[in-house]
């Protein structure tokens, strides 16, 4: 996972927890469930448009509101392959970790327009536009949050943990 290449989808600022998946859906944990229903109250086709891999770029403080882990685990089912925003509110950011959904703060990302094609260079910390060609330095991400990322979120850590201790 050295990249991350999709389309964009753009929102504003504040997005808040029950944008990215309203109340009204959380009778139910199932993530393939959730999926259907993601961004729904901000773009009601958006379930219905987003491709798996596409990526979402966003104002400041995306996923305020509510501490529910429904939302970073609506969005990854849903095939979002990453969020980028110029910051996210603190329980989101940990949530999305997590559930191993890959977050990348990004002070010029109101510069990336709809549809353009974006690459998240993991290696070299960039986002890339590929379509206008101008790149960005994403703001680092801890160490012990790329290892959540690559492992597929907190439970696979921890599991992956437990097994490498276990052989030992």
């Amino acid at each position: 996972m050295n990249r991350i290449t999709g389309k964009v989808w753009n929102f504003g600022a504040n997005i808040d927890t029950d944008v990215i998946i309203a109340a009204r859906y959380l009778n139910s944990s199932d993530p393939e469930h959730l999926a259907k229903y993601v961004m729904e109250d901000a773009d009601p086709e958006f379930p219905n448009k987003l491709q798996k891999g596409d990526i979402i770029v966003a104002g400041e403080n995306f996923g305020c509101g509510s501490s529910r882990e429904h939302a970073p685990i609506a969005l990854k089912a849903a095939g979002v392959a990453a969020v980028v925003a110029p910051s996210f509110a603190r329980i989101f950011y940990r949530n999305a970790f997590n559930m191993g959904l890959p977050i990348f703060e990004l002070p010029e990302s109101l510069e990336i327009k709809e549809g353009e094609e974006i690459s998240i260079d993991l290696d070299n910390g960039k986002v890339i536009n590929n379509t206008t060609n101008k790149s960005y330095d994403f703001i680092a991400i801890p160490e012990f949050m790329q290892e959540l990322i690559a492992a597929g979120g907190l439970i696979n850590y921890a599991k992956k943990e437990a097994a490498e201790k276990e052989s030992k």
